[in-house]
Protein backbone atom coordinates (compact mmCIF):
# COMPACT_ATOMS: atom_id res chain seq x y z
CA UNK A 1 0.00 0.00 0.00
CA UNK A 2 1.43 3.34 -0.60
CA UNK A 3 0.74 7.27 0.60
CA UNK A 4 1.62 10.45 0.22
CA UNK A 5 1.81 10.54 4.15
CA UNK A 6 1.98 7.75 6.82
CA UNK A 7 1.30 9.11 10.34
CA UNK A 8 1.76 6.70 12.62
CA UNK A 9 0.05 7.04 15.75
CA UNK A 10 -3.65 8.25 16.06
CA UNK A 11 -3.07 10.26 19.64
CA UNK A 12 -4.61 13.53 20.43
CA UNK A 13 -1.19 15.14 18.16
CA UNK A 14 -1.16 12.56 15.42
CA UNK A 15 -4.77 12.73 14.79
CA UNK A 16 -4.56 16.29 14.93
CA UNK A 17 -2.04 16.42 11.98
CA UNK A 18 -3.96 14.34 9.82
CA UNK A 19 -7.51 16.26 10.23
CA UNK A 20 -5.25 19.78 9.67
CA UNK A 21 -4.15 17.95 6.55
CA UNK A 22 -7.43 16.73 5.07
CA UNK A 23 -8.34 19.50 2.51
CA UNK A 24 -4.42 19.69 1.35
CA UNK A 25 -5.29 16.72 -1.73
CA UNK A 26 -2.77 14.47 0.04
CA UNK A 27 -3.31 10.65 -0.01
CA UNK A 28 -3.23 10.29 3.78
CA UNK A 29 -2.79 6.87 6.24
CA UNK A 30 -3.03 6.84 9.71
CA UNK A 31 -2.04 3.88 11.63
CA UNK A 32 -2.52 2.88 15.28
CA UNK A 33 -2.26 -0.44 17.27
CA UNK A 34 -5.37 0.55 18.90
CA UNK A 35 -9.34 -0.46 17.42
CA UNK A 36 -9.57 3.11 16.34
CA UNK A 37 -13.18 2.98 17.54
CA UNK A 38 -15.15 5.40 19.77
CA UNK A 39 -16.24 4.67 22.90
CA UNK A 40 -19.73 5.44 24.21
CA UNK A 41 -19.59 8.27 26.54
CA UNK A 42 -22.17 8.31 29.71
CA UNK A 43 -22.07 11.04 32.05
CA UNK A 44 -22.22 8.58 34.82
CA UNK A 45 -19.32 6.61 34.39
CA UNK A 46 -16.12 7.67 36.23
CA UNK A 47 -13.14 9.80 35.01
CA UNK A 48 -10.64 8.85 33.14
CA UNK A 49 -7.38 9.22 34.97
CA UNK A 50 -5.29 10.66 32.57
CA UNK A 51 -6.12 14.50 31.77
CA UNK A 52 -4.91 17.61 30.43
CA UNK A 53 -5.28 21.57 30.86
CA UNK A 54 -5.80 22.67 27.57
CA UNK A 55 -4.67 25.63 26.34
CA UNK A 56 -6.57 28.45 24.85
CA UNK A 57 -4.22 27.74 22.00
CA UNK A 58 -5.09 24.37 22.22
CA UNK A 59 -8.81 24.98 22.32
CA UNK A 60 -8.49 26.76 19.28
CA UNK A 61 -6.77 23.97 17.13
CA UNK A 62 -9.37 21.42 18.16
CA UNK A 63 -12.18 24.06 17.37
CA UNK A 64 -10.32 24.47 13.79
CA UNK A 65 -10.12 20.65 13.24
CA UNK A 66 -14.21 20.72 14.59
CA UNK A 67 -13.33 18.62 17.57
CA UNK A 68 -14.05 21.22 20.15
CA UNK A 69 -17.72 20.85 19.89
CA UNK A 70 -17.83 17.14 20.20
CA UNK A 71 -15.60 17.70 23.29
CA UNK A 72 -17.54 20.33 24.94
CA UNK A 73 -20.99 17.61 24.34
CA UNK A 74 -19.29 14.92 26.47
CA UNK A 75 -17.42 16.58 29.58
CA UNK A 76 -14.94 19.48 30.07
CA UNK A 77 -14.00 21.56 33.47
CA UNK A 78 -12.98 25.28 32.58
CA UNK A 79 -10.84 26.63 35.14
CA UNK A 80 -10.40 30.63 35.60
CA UNK A 81 -8.08 31.32 38.10
CA UNK A 82 -4.55 29.20 39.49
CA UNK A 83 -3.07 29.29 43.42
CA UNK A 84 0.53 28.56 43.40
CA UNK A 85 2.13 28.05 47.25
CA UNK A 86 5.18 26.59 48.48
CA UNK A 87 4.41 24.21 51.09
CA UNK A 88 7.57 24.26 52.85
CA UNK A 89 7.38 28.55 53.27
CA UNK A 90 5.01 31.26 52.89
CA UNK A 91 5.75 31.90 49.38
CA UNK A 92 2.24 32.33 46.80
CA UNK A 93 1.02 33.68 43.84
CA UNK A 94 -2.12 34.16 42.11
CA UNK A 95 -2.83 33.79 38.63
CA UNK A 96 -6.96 35.22 36.83
CA UNK A 97 -8.31 35.07 33.82
CA UNK A 98 -9.96 37.79 34.29
CA UNK A 99 -6.30 39.77 35.02
CA UNK A 100 -5.83 39.95 31.31
CA UNK A 101 -9.79 40.35 30.15
CA UNK A 102 -10.08 36.17 29.46
CA UNK A 103 -12.90 33.91 30.44
CA UNK A 104 -10.72 31.15 31.39
CA UNK A 105 -7.23 30.13 31.52
CA UNK A 106 -7.59 26.73 29.59
CA UNK A 107 -10.39 23.46 30.14
CA UNK A 108 -9.06 20.78 31.82
CA UNK A 109 -10.40 17.49 29.89
CA UNK A 110 -9.72 13.45 30.03
CA UNK A 111 -7.72 12.56 27.51
CA UNK A 112 -10.06 9.87 26.41
CA UNK A 113 -12.85 12.24 25.66
CA UNK A 114 -10.16 14.23 23.17
CA UNK A 115 -9.43 11.45 21.67
CA UNK A 116 -12.85 10.13 20.86
CA UNK A 117 -13.93 13.60 19.28
CA UNK A 118 -10.95 13.46 17.38
CA UNK A 119 -11.82 9.85 16.13
CA UNK A 120 -15.36 11.00 15.14
CA UNK A 121 -13.76 13.64 12.64
CA UNK A 122 -11.32 11.11 11.14
CA UNK A 123 -14.07 8.71 10.46
CA UNK A 124 -16.64 11.15 8.78
CA UNK A 125 -13.17 12.17 6.63
CA UNK A 126 -11.64 10.76 3.86
CA UNK A 127 -8.62 10.04 5.73
CA UNK A 128 -7.52 6.28 5.77
CA UNK A 129 -7.16 4.46 8.91
CA UNK A 130 -5.40 1.38 9.69
CA UNK A 131 -6.08 0.05 13.03
CA UNK A 132 -4.66 -2.71 14.50
CA UNK A 133 -1.42 -2.13 13.27
CA UNK A 134 1.84 -1.75 14.76
CA UNK A 135 4.91 -1.04 13.25
CA UNK A 136 7.51 -4.01 13.29
CA UNK A 137 10.54 -2.76 11.05
CA UNK A 138 11.83 0.38 8.82
CA UNK A 139 14.08 1.04 6.25
CA UNK A 140 14.49 3.87 3.40
CA UNK A 141 13.37 2.11 0.09
CA UNK A 142 14.42 4.74 -2.95
CA UNK A 143 13.08 8.41 -2.31
CA UNK A 144 11.08 7.02 0.58
CA UNK A 145 10.17 4.65 3.05
CA UNK A 146 9.46 1.24 3.55
CA UNK A 147 7.20 0.51 6.63
CA UNK A 148 6.41 -3.24 7.63
CA UNK A 149 3.74 -3.92 10.03
CA UNK A 150 3.21 -6.56 12.86
CA UNK A 151 1.23 -8.78 10.38
CA UNK A 152 3.66 -8.85 7.35
CA UNK A 153 1.22 -6.56 5.50
CA UNK A 154 4.26 -3.22 3.85
CA UNK A 155 3.75 0.33 3.14
CA UNK A 156 5.46 2.41 1.38
CA UNK A 157 5.31 6.71 1.78
CA UNK A 158 8.22 9.19 0.80
CA UNK A 159 7.04 11.21 4.30
CA UNK A 160 6.94 9.25 7.73
CA UNK A 161 5.08 11.13 10.68
CA UNK A 162 6.49 9.69 14.20
CA UNK A 163 3.55 10.52 16.47
CA UNK A 164 3.41 7.33 18.28
CA UNK A 165 4.55 8.41 21.95
CA UNK A 166 7.07 8.94 24.22
CA UNK A 167 8.13 5.17 23.62
CA UNK A 168 8.40 5.71 19.93
CA UNK A 169 8.82 2.87 17.59
CA UNK A 170 9.30 5.09 14.75
CA UNK A 171 11.96 7.12 16.43
CA UNK A 172 13.42 3.83 17.49
CA UNK A 173 13.63 2.21 14.03
CA UNK A 174 14.62 5.32 12.25
CA UNK A 175 17.77 5.38 14.65
CA UNK A 176 16.84 9.02 15.76
CA UNK A 177 18.96 9.75 18.94
CA UNK A 178 17.83 11.75 22.20
CA UNK A 179 18.96 13.42 25.23
CA UNK A 180 16.94 11.60 28.00
CA UNK A 181 17.08 10.92 32.09
CA UNK A 182 14.82 9.97 34.80
CA UNK A 183 13.58 12.24 37.09
CA UNK A 184 13.65 9.47 40.13
CA UNK A 185 9.70 10.51 40.98
CA UNK A 186 6.41 9.09 39.65
CA UNK A 187 3.45 10.87 39.25
CA UNK A 188 0.23 9.36 41.10
CA UNK A 189 -2.50 10.21 39.04
CA UNK A 190 -6.64 9.66 39.89
CA UNK A 191 -9.93 11.61 40.94
CA UNK A 192 -11.07 12.42 44.30
CA UNK A 193 -13.93 13.74 45.38
CA UNK A 194 -13.25 16.72 48.00
CA UNK A 195 -15.47 17.98 50.84
CA UNK A 196 -14.99 21.76 49.46
CA UNK A 197 -15.87 23.19 46.13
CA UNK A 198 -12.73 23.50 43.65
CA UNK A 199 -14.24 26.64 42.93
CA UNK A 200 -12.97 26.61 38.95
CA UNK A 201 -9.71 26.82 40.05
CA UNK A 202 -6.02 24.45 39.38
CA UNK A 203 -4.30 24.42 42.78
CA UNK A 204 -0.49 23.32 43.00
CA UNK A 205 1.41 23.42 45.89
CA UNK A 206 5.19 22.36 45.83
CA UNK A 207 6.36 20.76 48.46
CA UNK A 208 10.15 19.22 49.19
CA UNK A 209 9.43 16.14 47.89
CA UNK A 210 7.71 17.69 44.38
CA UNK A 211 4.74 19.74 43.16
CA UNK A 212 0.64 18.60 43.94
CA UNK A 213 -1.51 19.89 41.97
CA UNK A 214 -5.07 19.33 42.07
CA UNK A 215 -7.31 20.68 38.59
CA UNK A 216 -11.04 20.80 38.97
CA UNK A 217 -13.25 18.64 36.75
CA UNK A 218 -17.21 18.98 36.27
CA UNK A 219 -19.99 16.00 37.93
CA UNK A 220 -22.93 15.45 38.03
CA UNK A 221 -23.15 15.49 41.88
CA UNK A 222 -21.71 18.81 42.23
CA UNK A 223 -18.04 21.04 41.41
CA UNK A 224 -15.75 18.71 44.54
CA UNK A 225 -14.00 16.69 42.08
CA UNK A 226 -10.14 17.22 41.07
CA UNK A 227 -7.89 15.13 39.11
CA UNK A 228 -4.62 15.05 41.23
CA UNK A 229 -1.01 14.75 39.84
CA UNK A 230 1.37 13.69 42.82
CA UNK A 231 5.06 13.65 42.08
CA UNK A 232 6.98 12.25 44.77
CA UNK A 233 10.20 9.95 44.74
CA UNK A 234 9.95 6.44 43.32
CA UNK A 235 10.31 5.20 47.04
CA UNK A 236 7.30 7.07 48.78
CA UNK A 237 5.24 6.11 45.58
CA UNK A 238 5.35 2.85 46.54
CA UNK A 239 4.08 3.34 50.03
CA UNK A 240 1.38 5.66 48.57
CA UNK A 241 0.36 3.23 45.93
CA UNK A 242 0.13 1.02 48.83
CA UNK A 243 -2.35 2.71 51.34
CA UNK A 244 -5.83 1.79 51.66
CA UNK A 245 -7.90 4.24 49.87
CA UNK A 246 -8.87 5.68 53.56
CA UNK A 247 -5.55 6.31 54.64
CA UNK A 248 -4.97 7.35 50.78
CA UNK A 249 -7.43 10.16 50.97
CA UNK A 250 -5.86 11.20 54.58
CA UNK A 251 -2.68 11.15 53.22
CA UNK A 252 -3.68 13.53 49.83
CA UNK A 253 -5.49 15.84 52.02
CA UNK A 254 -2.51 16.19 54.63
CA UNK A 255 -0.18 17.05 51.40
CA UNK A 256 -2.29 19.83 49.76
CA UNK A 257 -3.28 21.10 53.84
CA UNK A 258 -6.71 20.68 53.52
CA UNK A 259 -6.61 23.42 50.63
CA UNK A 260 -10.21 21.78 49.37
CA UNK A 261 -11.32 20.38 52.66
CA UNK A 262 -11.33 16.61 53.64
CA UNK A 263 -10.90 14.55 50.61
CA UNK A 264 -13.93 12.39 50.83
CA UNK A 265 -13.48 9.65 48.11
CA UNK A 266 -10.96 8.65 45.67
CA UNK A 267 -10.87 6.80 42.10
CA UNK A 268 -8.45 3.93 41.38
CA UNK A 269 -4.90 5.36 41.61
CA UNK A 270 -2.14 4.68 38.94
CA UNK A 271 1.63 5.39 39.26
CA UNK A 272 3.85 7.12 36.38
CA UNK A 273 7.59 7.01 36.02
CA UNK A 274 8.38 10.20 35.28
CA UNK A 275 11.55 10.35 32.55
CA UNK A 276 12.39 13.82 30.20
CA UNK A 277 13.21 13.06 26.55
CA UNK A 278 14.45 15.20 23.56
CA UNK A 279 15.24 14.47 20.15
CA UNK A 280 18.25 16.20 19.43
CA UNK A 281 16.60 16.20 15.70
CA UNK A 282 13.06 16.67 14.74
CA UNK A 283 13.50 15.87 10.94
CA UNK A 284 15.45 14.34 8.77
CA UNK A 285 15.18 13.45 4.53
CA UNK A 286 11.27 12.27 4.39
CA UNK A 287 10.97 12.01 8.94
CA UNK A 288 9.50 14.20 11.50
CA UNK A 289 8.71 13.81 14.63
CA UNK A 290 5.92 15.42 17.05
CA UNK A 291 4.57 15.37 20.20
CA UNK A 292 5.80 12.95 22.67
CA UNK A 293 7.43 11.26 20.01
CA UNK A 294 9.91 14.30 19.95
CA UNK A 295 9.59 15.74 23.11
CA UNK A 296 8.14 14.85 27.35
CA UNK A 297 8.63 17.10 29.94
CA UNK A 298 7.72 17.31 33.34
CA UNK A 299 3.85 17.29 34.34
CA UNK A 300 4.52 20.47 36.63
CA UNK A 301 1.96 22.60 34.70
CA UNK A 302 0.41 20.03 32.12
CA UNK A 303 1.90 21.55 28.86
CA UNK A 304 3.08 18.29 27.34
CA UNK A 305 -0.74 18.06 24.92
CA UNK A 306 -0.15 21.42 24.31
CA UNK A 307 3.14 21.73 22.74
CA UNK A 308 2.10 18.37 21.04
CA UNK A 309 -1.03 20.10 19.52
CA UNK A 310 1.49 23.30 18.69
CA UNK A 311 3.84 21.01 16.88
CA UNK A 312 1.28 19.75 14.82
CA UNK A 313 -0.49 22.97 13.85
CA UNK A 314 3.21 24.35 12.57
CA UNK A 315 3.62 21.10 10.81
CA UNK A 316 0.67 21.12 8.79
CA UNK A 317 1.30 25.05 8.34
CA UNK A 318 4.57 24.43 6.60
CA UNK A 319 3.34 21.32 4.60
CA UNK A 320 0.64 22.89 3.35
CA UNK A 321 2.37 25.88 2.21
CA UNK A 322 5.47 23.70 0.32
CA UNK A 323 2.27 22.24 -1.60
CA UNK A 324 0.91 26.00 -2.88
CA UNK A 325 4.94 26.39 -3.90
CA UNK A 326 4.93 23.23 -5.23
CA UNK A 327 8.17 21.95 -3.58
CA UNK A 328 8.82 18.15 -1.96
CA UNK A 329 6.83 18.13 1.29
CA UNK A 330 9.62 15.74 2.22
CA UNK A 331 12.62 17.41 1.74
CA UNK A 332 15.08 17.90 4.78
CA UNK A 333 14.77 21.40 3.58
CA UNK A 334 11.26 22.05 4.03
CA UNK A 335 10.75 20.02 7.11
CA UNK A 336 13.69 22.20 8.74
CA UNK A 337 10.90 25.00 8.76
CA UNK A 338 9.29 22.96 11.36
CA UNK A 339 12.22 22.07 13.11
CA UNK A 340 13.36 25.79 13.98
CA UNK A 341 9.96 26.87 14.61
CA UNK A 342 8.93 24.65 17.77
CA UNK A 343 12.39 23.42 18.51
CA UNK A 344 13.65 26.36 20.71
CA UNK A 345 9.77 27.31 22.14
CA UNK A 346 9.93 23.55 22.90
CA UNK A 347 13.59 23.91 24.83
CA UNK A 348 12.42 26.49 26.22
CA UNK A 349 9.07 25.42 28.27
CA UNK A 350 11.80 22.27 29.15
CA UNK A 351 14.25 24.18 30.47
CA UNK A 352 11.65 26.42 32.48
CA UNK A 353 9.81 23.38 34.24
CA UNK A 354 13.58 21.92 34.67
CA UNK A 355 14.09 25.17 36.35
CA UNK A 356 11.25 25.52 38.63
CA UNK A 357 11.57 21.40 39.63
CA UNK A 358 15.24 21.92 40.73
CA UNK A 359 14.26 25.34 42.89
CA UNK A 360 11.29 23.51 44.92
CA UNK A 361 13.16 20.91 45.98
CA UNK A 362 16.17 23.22 46.93
CA UNK A 363 17.35 22.76 50.55
CA UNK A 364 20.02 25.16 50.49
CA UNK A 365 18.41 28.11 52.56
CA UNK A 366 19.34 30.66 50.09
CA UNK A 367 17.29 28.93 47.32
CA UNK A 368 14.23 28.75 49.99
CA UNK A 369 14.26 32.08 50.58
CA UNK A 370 14.62 33.11 47.03
CA UNK A 371 11.30 31.45 45.55
CA UNK A 372 9.54 32.40 48.67
CA UNK A 373 10.60 36.27 48.33
CA UNK A 374 10.28 35.63 44.15
CA UNK A 375 6.51 34.42 44.25
CA UNK A 376 5.59 37.13 46.63
CA UNK A 377 7.33 39.60 44.07
CA UNK A 378 6.27 38.43 41.47
CA UNK A 379 2.94 38.11 43.08
CA UNK A 380 2.59 41.83 43.04
CA UNK A 381 3.62 43.01 39.73
CA UNK A 382 0.77 42.65 37.06
CA UNK A 383 2.56 42.95 34.24
CA UNK A 384 4.80 39.90 35.24
CA UNK A 385 1.56 37.94 35.92
CA UNK A 386 -0.20 38.76 32.62
CA UNK A 387 3.09 37.52 30.77
CA UNK A 388 3.16 34.34 32.29
CA UNK A 389 -1.06 34.12 31.78
CA UNK A 390 0.04 34.86 28.09
CA UNK A 391 2.58 32.10 27.79
CA UNK A 392 0.24 29.55 29.84
CA UNK A 393 -2.84 30.41 27.68
CA UNK A 394 -0.40 29.61 24.52
CA UNK A 395 -0.57 32.94 23.35
CA UNK A 396 3.41 33.08 22.31
CA UNK A 397 4.59 34.53 19.15
CA UNK A 398 4.83 32.63 16.05
CA UNK A 399 1.78 31.22 16.82
CA UNK A 400 0.36 29.08 13.72
CA UNK A 401 -2.65 30.19 11.96
CA UNK A 402 -4.79 27.47 13.47
CA UNK A 403 -3.92 28.95 17.45
CA UNK A 404 -4.73 31.99 15.90
CA UNK A 405 -7.94 33.66 16.82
Amino acid sequence: MHADLIIVGAGMVGSTLALALQDSGLNILLIDGSPLSVAPFNREQGFEPRVSALSIASQRILERVNAWPSILKRRTSPYRDMHVWDGSGTGKIHFSASSVHADTLGHIVENRIVQDALLEQLHESEIGLLAHSKVEQLRRSGDGWLVQLEDGSELRSPLLIAADGANSAVRRLAGCTTREWDYLHHAIVTSVRCEKPHQYTAWQRFTDDGPLALLPLQHNDGKNWCSIVWSVPAEQAEQIMALDDNDFCIALGQACEQRLGNIEHADPRYSIALRQRHAKRYVEPGLALIGDAAHTIHPLAGQGVNLGFLDAAVLAEVLLSALKRGENIASERVLSRFERRRMPHNLAMMAAMEGFQHLFQADALPLRWLRNSGLNVVNNLSEAKALFIRQALGLGIDLPDLAKA
